[in-house]
């Protein structure tokens, strides 16, 4: 989330809805519209529980797909830096080409798939790289026991960064349906609404533009919180970053370079594959 941002938007919103609330307040009433002030009171305590405990459920639902985005990036990370080891007990002859293309992934993962999340696409084909690993892999007939062991440690290992891309890329597009915000948004227009029959001209203006201003600056804060998690990906503060899968191709190249197995990468820098 860009906090400058953030702050503008919060005072946008908030400065209009107080200026509607000094303006109203030139023609109301001494002690607001409402006859019985305790009866708008509870009608406003209703209307406030009924937005904050759909707020707070909105909030866990969010807060759960960015979780999940970012549990998972670092887990599909994890299983990655793992398959380089994994692919050291294969045949020389496949090993150097397994741990060539398993770099490539997560090359590809970082300058490829992250640029298109923190767009809003949720990349719906699998990676090119995975691909490449599965043909590679079928190749290998395993016969010695480590051989063996490898081969079905890699499957495994397979199914877990399958899984753990899915959660990845399960927040790029956002789980908040449009329905949601729709009522979010009509919801907040009618409580904006009914603050403005609180105007009373027997208060002095700060007092009532601390009124509006409080509860519109709190609403738009928790619109953009909500909007912050539904959106993981992006290059603000707090934003998932490829940082997991970065930290591993430094690992990665580290381990090659202690087993001694120079290898030949057959994508550039940006995952690419070269011609």
């Amino acid at each position: 989330m860009n906090l400058a941002l953030a702050t503008l938007v919060i005072a946008a919103a908030t400065a209009p809805a107080v200026a509607a609330m000094l303006l109203v307040r030139r023609r109301a009433p001494e002690g607001s519209y409402f006859a019985d002030g305790d009866r708008a009171a509870g009608v406003f305590g209703v209307l406030a529980t009924g937005f904050s405990v759909l707020l707070g459920f909105i909030v866990f639902l969010a807060f759960e797909s960015y979780d999940q985005s970012r549990t998972g990036a670092e887990a599909e990370a994890l299983v990655l830096a793992q398959q380089v080891e994994t692919a050291q007990f294969f045949p020389r002859r496949v090993s150097g080409e397994l741990s060539g293309q398993l770099v490539c992934y997560g090359r590809s993962v970082v300058q490829s798939e992250w640029p298109r999340a923190q767009a809003g696409e949720r990349p719906d084909d699998i990676n090119p790289w995975g691909a490449q690993l599965f043909r590679t892999v079928r190749t290998v007939e395993p016969r010695t026991a480590s051989e063996q062991s490898a081969y079905a440690k890699w499957l495994d290992q397979t199914s877990d960064r399958e899984s753990a891309r899915n959660d990845r890329m399960h927040g790029a597009v956002g789980v908040i349906p449009a329905p949601l915000w729709v009522v979010l948004l009509f919801i907040s227009v009618v409580i904006f609404v009914f603050m403005l029959f609180f105007a009373d001209r027997g208060e002095g203006p700060v007092t009532q533009a601390v009124l509006m201003g409080s509860v519109v600056s709190v609403i738009v804060a928790m619109l953009l919180l909500i909007r912050f998690l539904d959106s993981p990906f992006h290059t603000g503060i707090g934003g998932v970053r490829p940082v997991a899968m970065e930290r591993t191709l430094r690992i990665m190249d580290e381990q090659l370079r202690i087993a001694g197995r120079p290898i030949r990468l057959p994508c550039d820098e940006r995952g690419a594959p070269i011609r």
